[in-house]
């Protein structure tokens, strides 16, 4: 129990998070039109070697906040089979973003952990300097410039960063505003690599977030995360080198893509 709990929640907290600093270029591998949009459903499935242990969906819908045309976005990730009797796990995570700006306007996080629950909503005001969020737990404060939440910050790097300006060995940090308290995050982009996958071949971007030596990790590079080098920037794995042994997470079907599932290398 003491080892499920980490890493199912590791590896749906990547599946959002994914983000960089890297800035947009107009390369080949950069659509006009954005990476994702209204109507697109990403499902994954979480195993270990041959046990899965769980499943994990990200979509994007259109909607109204307040009289306020936004973008919602869900991540929610459930445990499944043994790992369900193990030790039960139903988190949502949601966004409301501005399409015009890419900013979060609101924020959930809605987690179901066993006997642990944890529900909490946040409120984002971005001003030309700052930026000021009431949490319906800590209350108002003001908080690093730009700031997102961890739905938000996969989506905009979809859109706007991962692409072939990227210099293989670089370390990309952000920050990004998760569980009440500012949260930076680093990441190492390892350059391309063909991988297979259910849909054959697939060439991608390959990046390994830093990790916390520890219990779980042996080493700050033993989580790995492969993003479709196409239009679309699709998340297709996340492979973590455990002590235990290697949990993955891979792409299982998906729907709704704005381009061409090019990456398919023939």
């Amino acid at each position: 129990m003491g080892t499920i709990k980490p890493i199912l929640y590791i590896i749906f907290f990547l599946m959002a998070i994914m983000s960089d600093t890297a800035s947009a270029s107009n390369s080949p591998k950069t659509p006009n039109r954005p990476a994702y949009g209204p109507g697109e459903e990403l499902h994954y499935i979480m195993s270990y070697g041959f046990i899965t242990g769980g499943r994990g969906v990200l979509s994007v819908k259109d909607t109204i906040l307040n009289g306020r045309h936004v973008h919602h976005l869900v991540g929610a990730a459930n445990t499944v089979g043994l790992a369900d009797r193990v030790f039960r796990v139903r988190n949502v995570y949601e966004s409301f973003i501005d399409p015009k700006t890419d900013f979060p306007v609101k924020a959930i996080r809605n987690v179901r952990e066993g006997s642990y629950r944890r529900y909490n909503e946040v409120l984002f005001d971005h001003g030309p300097d700052s930026t000021f969020i009431i949490s319906q737990r800590t209350g108002e404060k003001y908080v690093y410039p730009n700031i997102y939440d961890i739905v938000a910050a996969f989506y905009v790097a979809r859109k706007h960063h991962f692409n072939d300006d990227m210099v293989e060995g670089q370390v990309m940090e952000f920050m990004t505003y998760f569980s009440d308290e500012e949260f930076p995050l680093r990441i190492r982009y390892r350059g391309i690599e063909v991988i297979n996958t259910r849909f054959g071949k697939v060439e991608c971007y390959k990046f390994s977030p830093v990790t916390e030596v520890g219990r779980a990790f042996k080493t700050e590079d033993d989580m790995h995360v492969w993003i479709t080098r196409d239009a679309n920037r699709v998340p297709i794995r996340i492979r973590f080198n455990l002590r235990v042994g290697a949990f993955v997470c891979d792409l299982e079907n998906f729907r709704g893509l704005q381009h061409p599932f090019s990456s398919i290398v023939h």
